[in-house]
């Protein structure tokens, strides 16, 4: 299943359009209207809070009128991403598993509010239990995945499965509702297949049962992460239901963010994909808002950025070891290399960078060839760098 791009449409920036400077699921503010999309194997703790922290940003020039300042002027300019959302976890797993083991799962720190908790599943008892846990452990939001297309989720009728099960999810809104006081919304794709778009009977449902918000990959399931998001049914969905509309597919520049607001009317937009690769877009959909411009990262950006990233790594394992207990980003080595290939996406030279990550042994031998890659100035004399592919086949990415 692709992860990449197919043939991206490149987006001029809307002339007026913004990204709105906030929403509200419920009593929850998301200011900005940005989210960290849920994806597996990403979305941990350290990459949450490397995100927020990425994503921070300060406007201080005057306005044009000269009279006050961009700070008076608009509520997000100080951070570019609204709220954050776990990887989808299994509503059957966490049910079962012992109070202990859920830490592994269920990480997260009070810089990461307001967060929400994806849950994954079919049986609407076992999601109410898994939503008990996810409210009674301090979670801002929980939400449902009817989005994910992997085989081994929809196989157990999970993720994007029970698109063909409207009743089902019905059955699924009512017991989870019934379950918790916090803000409850729904990520789906647009149905199983072209013939069988249910994505607007959908919202119309989730609304009908008291949720918050709805967020559409506008996507079949049978698309998978290939072609062209269709924009179209993220307006239709706006204009059937009074709740929040989240957009997502195929953001991957602040111009792609605000041309999906002025197409869609979408009180939101979700950001998956491009996260990794550009940790900084939140922040520059943030700095465009406020001012009109981003900036692009610098090499001695992208230099503090990886080394940011895999130190919170090494910190979070070794802040696990002490109490005997799973580092909830499993092993840290293993995500340096898994991130080395989004990260120097777009680096110079970048190639013989990732090569010497997949060779080192210990986060210190990685954090060596990191130093010693931009001190020698190759980032900027090496050869251009050919785009990297943003995820490789063999990764469970759900965004």
């Amino acid at each position: 299943m692709k992860k990449h791009w197919d043939n991206p449409v490149e987006h001029a920036m809307p002339a007026e359009a913004r990204v709105p400077a906030e929403m509200r699921l419920g009593a929850v503010l998301v200011a900005p209207a940005t989210v960290l999309a849920p994806m597996a194997g990403v979305t941990d703790t350290v990459f949450r809070r490397f995100i927020r922290n990425a994503s921070l940003f300060t406007a201080s020039a005057d306005s044009a009128s000269g009279d006050k300042t961009v700070e008076d002027a608009v509520s997000n300019a100080q951070s570019g991403c609204g709220l954050l959302m776990t990887e989808f976890t299994s509503a059957d797993g966490l049910a079962r598993m012992r109070e202990s083991k859920r830490r592994r799962y269920l990480t997260f720190y009070d810089d990461e509010h307001p967060i929400g908790a994806q849950l994954f599943g079919s049986n609407p008892e076992t999601l109410a239990e898994a939503a008990r846990i996810v409210e009674e452990t301090g979670f801002d939001t929980v939400d449902l995945n009817l989005g994910c297309p992997a085989k081994r989720v929809v196989g157990c009728n999970g993720g994007s499965g029970l698109l063909r099960d409207l009743p089902r999810i019905g059955e699924i809104f009512r017991a989870v509702r019934k379950a918790v006081t916090i803000p409850f919304t729904v990520k789906f794709r647009t149905g199983w297949n072209e013939s069988q778009i249910v994505c607007v009977e959908l919202a119309r449902m989730a609304e009908a049962e008291g949720l918050e918000g709805v967020a559409l990959h506008a996507r079949t399931r049978e698309q998978g992460y290939s072609g062209q998001a269709q924009w179209q049914w993220i307006a239709q969905v706006k204009d059937a239901v009074g709740i929040p509309v989240v957009g997502n597919g195929d953001i991957r520049t602040p111009e792609d963010a605000a041309a999906m607001v002025a197409e869609t009317g979408c009180d939101g937009v979700m950001i998956g994909r491009a996260a990794p690769a550009n940790p900084w877009i939140f922040r520059q959909i943030a700095q465009y808002t406020a001012t009109g411009s981003y900036e692009q990262p610098t090499v001695e950006d992208r230099y503090r950025m990886i080394r940011a990233y895999f130190e919170m790594l090494l910190a979070e394992a070794e802040a696990s070891a002490p109490a005997g207990r799973d580092a909830p980003i499993g092993d840290p080595v293993g995500k340096m290399k898994q991130f080395a290939t989004w990260f120097t996406h777009g680096v110079p030279g970048g190639a013989k960078l990732r090569a010497a990550i997949y060779q080192a042994r210990t986060g210190a031998a990685v954090l060596g060839e990191v130093e010693g890659f931009f001190a020698s100035g190759a980032a900027v004399a090496g050869e251009p760098e050919e785009a990297a592919p943003l995820f490789v086949e063999a990764e469970l990415v759900c965004d």
